[in-house]
């Protein structure tokens, strides 16, 4: 079974003490249903159309555990600190 990957990419930042307060509950949540954090932080570089922002990526053993995570109750309700906080995009992609 291929693996899950969950990429986010942020556009911005405006509250950065509420994407400190998210960070520890997500990444229990995240923890729980399989997933391991391979990259987080500013791009070393940037290259075409990327913007040098936040991004994250994060590994799961299945596409399928992937999206359990994200829809989640839990998360879903932790996920509810960043409103108005951060703009990112969220992407969940097979492995090859």
């Amino acid at each position: 079974m291929a693996k899950g990957y969950w990429i986010a990419t942020y556009r911005s930042v405006s509250d950065p003490d509420a994407l400190a307060r998210y960070a520890g509950p997500a990444t229990q949540i995240i923890n729980a249903h399989g997933g391991r954090i391979l990259a987080r932080g500013i791009p070393a570089r940037a290259y075409e159309a990327g913007e040098s922002q936040r991004c994250v990526v994060i590994e799961f053993d299945s596409v399928g555990a992937a999206i359990s995570a994200y829809e989640s109750a839990a998360y879903q309700e932790v996920r509810s600190i960043l409103n108005g906080a951060v703009e990112r995009e969220i992407r969940i992609v097979e492995g090859v």
